[in-house]
């Protein structure tokens, strides 16, 4: 497995461009100095060697305070995950998430190639893979974090433009029997959802923090899944219920992709 460089979806071997053009961290023009940089994050996922699981659950301890100095990093956080990566009860020690976000590509890129960070995962990891997202539409926020939206989205007609879609969600005590009711019928239609090629379950803290990553052919496969059965009827149990005391979704654009899950190429899941 080698996360060292991402694969890029434009078929000319350079990034591909992002809607709206290029997101760089050269200052803006003095029109646009007041208008935020649209917010690029990185998420790397390492399933790691079983001799490995002492140190994951060390970085876990430790958190986001060890990538405090990156260059250009403005949020991020240390992710558990379930068994095998999933969403059960059942935690998964050996996989482990890293998400990061950034106001530039070039700060983005070069955290998910050349940090001591992704390095540190490459050199452990079983599988896993990296992904650059330029995010294009974003609501809610992540413990106040919110994100800036590229200024063009990209045209949901288009068959063949992947997106990718991250839900995170701070769970009220109180309602937690009640969220993780729902959950099992929701996760089930995921996996078999037309058009899905990869889903990730995330966890800040055990059972009160979630988060899901997923990657899709295009805009109608996971508007087609978010709007209908089990996942639709736990949405509207939970925001008519109050289940959340914060929650965050956010769509993407994948700018690259590399690396291997559940033994399939990533860099091939968005197609080109």
């Amino acid at each position: 497995m080698d996360l060292s460089s991402p694969g890029l979806l434009a078929r000319s071997g350079t990034v591909a461009t992002p809607p709206g053009g290029a997101v760089s961290n050269a200052p803006l023009a003095h029109a646009q100095a007041a208008a935020p940089l649209p917010s690029v994050a990185v998420l790397l996922m390492s399933r790691v060697r079983r001799s490995s699981v002492p140190w994951a659950l060390g970085r876990l301890v430790m958190g986001a305070g060890p990538l405090r100095d990156v260059p250009g990093l403005r949020f991020a956080r240390v992710l558990g995950s379930g068994r095998q990566g999933g969403f059960g009860l059942r935690p998964g020690l050996d996989c482990q998430g890293v998400f990061a976000l950034f106001d530039g590509l070039q700060d983005a890129m070069r955290f998910a190639n050349d940090s001591a960070c992704a390095a540190a995962y490459r050199s452990r990891a079983a599988e896993g893979f990296s992904a650059v997202l330029l995010a294009t539409s974003a609501k809610g926020s992540w413990s106040g974090q919110g994100m800036a939206a590229a200024a063009a989205a990209p045209d949901p007609s288009l068959p063949h433009l992947p997106v990718a879609a991250l839900t995170r969600a701070a769970i009220r005590p109180r309602h937690l029997l009640r969220f993780w009711r729902h959950s099992p019928p929701a996760e089930r239609e995921l996996a078999q959802a037309p058009g899905c090629q990869l889903a990730v379950g995330l966890g800040e803290a055990p059972l009160l923090r979630q988060a899901t990553f997923s990657l899709w052919d295009n805009t109608a496969a996971m508007d087609h899944y978010a709007r209908q059965g089990a996942h639709q009827r736990a949405i509207q149990a939970a925001y008519g219920g109050h289940y959340f005391s914060e929650s965050m979704f956010v769509r993407f654009v994948p700018l690259a992709l590399q690396g291997r899950w559940h033994g399939r190429d990533v860099d091939g899941l968005a197609g080109g």
